[in-house]
């Protein structure tokens, strides 16, 4: 079957590029015509252990013939074993299991209403989020995401959520009135532009949430599970939420979506959320096999590392080349912001060469690779950007 052919029955939500992906081993992915490229997307941001990793294929392998689903009517061993390895790693003290990030982002949304309006009697509803912050396409979500671009013919959105400039206290002090109920942030905004919140801001938001009685929510969908060097972003500042939510590098590839909470936060009861797949035995037995792996200190040092690598690289690349006007980022999360308007071009004729890597808001290169790339495979990445360079004359 051709592309052509698969467009007469595929809804047009996406722009995509003109490859079908057939096949992937670690770090690289195949198309139908075998071509081989080194994956620097990783399912944006999924693919922690890389594709076909052994851990991840015996999991789903051994599982499949066992127990696929039974929904949440009933118990299942893995989800509870998760449930405990997330707990016992973060500030948890339990979790809700469901299929993605903006599902996760929609119970987080859900949670703090009620935390609000049961502690407050009905009096306290507003969530504040940051301008160009992205939490989802879902409607909760979507009205949490402060950007123009993504709501769009999709009005009248959500009531109740309020914006305000990131890393800018005193814009989220102006923002707090007797209706916020929480504030709810990216400790890095991913497809903002990989923009890093400042340990001392999120102290003073921290203390903020404190002197308010606000729940504070950290968004690690993309930022969780050791994509910055640590098990979870907020690690860092030092800087723990009340709630966060997880999703993409968990289920390494599987859908998977979670919404923790510490003791403050804990305010569902039965029947205020659900889901029908969330937790279910097939998707819980590979986030094991991705935290088993993850969570050790070494892998994590090992990312640390590497993203310093990346970024020595990409620097070193900034002073030949001044079409590079900043790096940033953290760990294998790593934003290259460009001294032109559109660099979708890049991203072709890096994709021609072999190298997959994405653009945000047209002039941001995001690098999110698997990570247990290497540091000869970014290597041979960055030659790969740097043949492009050169030949589009910058």
């Amino acid at each position: 079957m051709t592309i052509s052919e698969d467009t007469k029955y595929l809804m047009n939500t996406y722009s995509r590029f003109p490859i079908t992906l057939v096949r992937g081993k670690g770090i690289k992915v195949w198309d139908e015509n075998g071509k081989e490229y080194l994956d620097f997307v990783a399912g944006i941001a999924v693919n922690a252990l890389g594709h076909s990793h052994p851990v991840v294929v015996e999991a789903v392998k051994s599982q499949v013939d066992k127990l696929v689903h039974v929904s949440n009517l009933y118990w299942n061993i893995n989800q509870i074993q998760l449930a405990k390895m997330i707990c016992e790693k973060s500030f948890g003290k339990s979790v809700f299991f469901c299929n993605s990030g903006t599902e996760a982002n929609e119970a987080a949304i859900k949670l703090a209403r009620k935390y609000g309006n049961t502690k407050y009697n009905g009096r306290r509803y507003k969530i504040i989020t940051a301008k160009n912050s992205f939490h989802g396409r879902t409607y909760g979500a979507l009205a949490a995401t402060a950007q123009p671009k993504y709501h769009k013919n999709f009005e009248p959105l959500l009531e109740g959520f309020e914006s305000v400039e990131y890393n800018d206290i005193n814009s989220l002090k102006s923002a707090i009135d007797e209706n916020t109920c929480a504030v709810m942030l990216e400790v890095i905004q991913g497809e903002g532009g990989i923009n890093e919140a400042e340990d001392k801001y999120l102290q003073q938001v921290r203390k903020l949430c404190d002197e308010n009685e606000l729940l504070l929510i950290f968004d690690e969908v993309q930022t969780g599970i050791g994509r910055t060097g640590k098990l979870f972003s907020y690690e860092h500042s030092g800087v723990v939420p009340d709630v966060m939510t997880l999703a993409k590098a968990l289920g390494g590839g599987f859908p998977i979506g979670v919404l923790v909470v510490n003791e403050k936060a804990d305010v569902f009861t039965p029947g205020d959320h659900g889901s029908t797949f969330g937790g279910n035995p097939l998707a819980c037995a590979v986030g094991i096999a991705v935290m088993k792996n993850v969570a050790q200190e070494s892998f994590l040092n090992t990312v640390k590392k590497n993203g310093e690598f990346f970024k020595s690289q990409l620097l070193a690349m900034k002073e030949r080349h001044s079409i590079i006007d900043k790096v940033k980022g953290k760990g294998l999360m790593i934003g290259v912001k460009l001294d032109i308007e559109d660099g979708s071009d890049i991203v072709k004729k890096a994709m021609e060469k072999g190298l997959l890597i994405n653009l945000l808001n047209h002039n941001v290169l995001r690098f999110v690779p698997p990570l247990i790339i290497t540091k000869d495979e970014i290597a041979k990445g960055m030659n790969i950007l740097e043949e492009v360079f050169l030949e589009m004359g910058y």
